[in-house]
């Protein structure tokens, strides 16, 4: 079931994302895999706040935060890692939930596929990049890192560019709601990494789950 609460403001919906499940179908080496997370930590931006991509008014880059809640903004943080945001709030209203970590629930070793053609990957060409293959190779991800950081959640569920807009009620990534898990809590806190509107509680996460990320 498609969540209901995505026509709320950013600050509303990012706490009701938790819990919510991304079920991503793609298809390696000619075979298709279904892998499937569930959001466990997030963080809230829209135009009203100096922090945010909307911040200043729509452009080429964040067009798709003006969008239509319920789709996906993404984008490239630092030149290298690919992150993504749940589309949320009126349209016209620039607002988004960063999805910035989830706990894997299905395909685990797809995911950790993913992600370690990312990091032998990200080395320049020649003996650089041949050391930093052997080193994914000799020192392969544990299942906690796998996804405890919005880029890693990007790359284990190969989200990139191509799905910029992408409406999550269809394949090939879909948002599905489901509720907090009995005894689950959420925290709250500053966002991580930022210098603007540092100090706005805005990040959100389930208490003591082992995927979130180190803040």
């Amino acid at each position: 079931m498609f969540p209901d609460f995505l026509e709320n403001p950013s600050d509303v919906a990012a706490p009701l994302l938790l819990g919510c499940t991304l079920t991503r179908t793609i298809t390696l080496n000619g075979e298709k895999h279904k892998l499937v997370a569930r959001i466990v930590e997030t963080e809230a931006y829209d135009q009203d706040d100096p922090a945010s991509h909307a911040f200043g008014g729509p452009s080429e880059r964040n067009a798709a935060m003006f969008g239509p809640a319920g789709h996906l903004y993404v984008y490239v943080s630092y030149g290298m890692h690919h992150c993504c945001n749940v589309v949320c709030g009126p349209e016209g209203f620039g607002s988004g939930c960063l999805v910035r970590a989830v706990e894997p629930l299905e395909g685990v070793e797809v995911m950790r596929e993913l992600r370690e053609a990312g990091r032998a990957g990200k080395a320049h060409t020649g003996h650089a990049g041949k050391e930093q293959a052997e080193r994914a190779r000799k020192h392969p991800l544990k299942l906690r890192d796998l996804t405890n950081g919005p880029g890693k959640v990007c790359a284990a569920l190969g989200i990139d560019k191509e799905l910029y807009g992408h409406d999550l009620t269809v394949e090939p990534l879909v948002l599905g709601f489901a509720p907090l898990l009995p005894g689950e809590t959420i925290g709250c806190s500053p966002r991580v990494g930022i210098s603007k509107n540092a100090n706005a509680q805005k990040r959100f996460f389930i208490e003591e789950n082992a995927f979130v990320s180190r803040a």
